[in-house]
């Protein structure tokens, strides 16, 4: 199966709705600690019934912080595999590198972003918050697998991000409008980034014999599983940080629901809506539509329950 966009469509597009950093922050444009930031669909407060209802708002808020910090850790590398792909001048594709340099310079302006909204959280919220990590130990440990299934995985991330916004974000009118405003404009331009990596994928996996295929699908798992390691102790710096913001430490019962629901939370919210997007799998599909179904059955062990 053949992708119907092109590489000049998509650059031509980006280039029409690009926007520029220093419109989005201003004094009259701050975020606003009495909403919520990140929809109760991600954020899962309500289940946590021993804390009040500003100890929610507050771990709403740091759910949203790590929320950012993880974008930008993932744009990292991100980058950093578009970049190489963009080096590969191919003769009959002459906007392929011209896209995909365009394609790394938004996702450098998405990590600017991220790290001007994270100042400004730090600077107010007043509690540091841990985020796992080194970054740089996270993105070298994801570039180490085989180039497919990285490309796999930043699609996905990719459509994540796309399902959260129109799905979740988009129309909560509860939600700070400054947030709303920020994640709106990191939609618009990772809907063409979305493009480019499905390109990216097909054009990786055209020569891909099932074998390679099915070594490739499992190397995707291995990232999903180190993931989720990850996210399982982003959990455990939330629930440091909730103690830390609030001014008291939860009982032991309390500490263990928390980070049942939390990293339950955190798993659907990066790698749930992601292996469930229907775009990442109708993408992944044309690799291989048993790659897809089987993406799809492992993604469904993370829906809400």
């Amino acid at each position: 199966m053949t992708s119907t966009h092109s590489y000049q469509r998509i650059l031509e597009t980006s280039r029409r709705v690009n926007w520029d950093l220093g419109a989005l922050f201003g004094e009259t444009r701050c975020l606003d600690f009495a909403r919520p930031f990140l929809p109760e669909s991600l954020a899962r407060t309500e289940p946590l019934v021993f804390l009040s209802a500003a100890e929610k708002l507050k771990l709403n808020h740091i759910r949203a912080r790590g929320y950012l910090a993880l974008f930008e850790l993932v744009e990292a590398f991100v980058v950093t595999f578009v970049a190489q792909r963009a080096t590969e001048r191919l003769r009959d594709e002459p906007f392929r590198s011209p896209a995909l340099e365009n394609f790394v310079a938004e996702e450098e302006k998405h990590r600017r972003l991220f790290g001007a909204m994270l100042r400004e959280f730090d600077a107010r919220f007043g509690t540091p918050c841990g985020l796992i990590g080194p970054a740089e130990d996270i993105c070298r440990a994801i570039l180490s697998h085989a180039p497919v299934a990285v490309a796999i995985t930043i699609l996905g991330l990719e459509w994540m991000s796309q399902g959260h916004y129109l799905q979740s974000i988009k129309d909560d009118h509860d939600l700070d409008p400054q947030f709303k405003n920020l994640l709106k404009h990191h939609w618009i331009e990772e809907a063409q980034h979305a493009k480019l990596d499905a390109l990216l994928l097909e054009q990786l996996a055209r020569e891909l014999s099932p074998q390679a295929a099915e070594a490739a699908l499992q190397e995707y798992f291995e990232i999903g599983s180190f993931l989720d390691a990850g996210l399982q102790q982003q959990a455990t710096f939330d629930l440091e940080s909730l103690e830390k913001a609030v001014g008291r430490v939860l009982a032991p019962a309390e500490r263990q629901r928390f980070l049942q629901v939390q990293h339950a939370a955190l798993r659907w919210t990066f790698l749930g809506t992601a292996m469930l997007n229907p775009n990442f799998l109708a993408a992944l599909s044309a690799v291989s539509g048993a790659a897809a179904r089987r993406v799809e059955q492992a993604g469904s062990a993370f829906a809400s329950h």
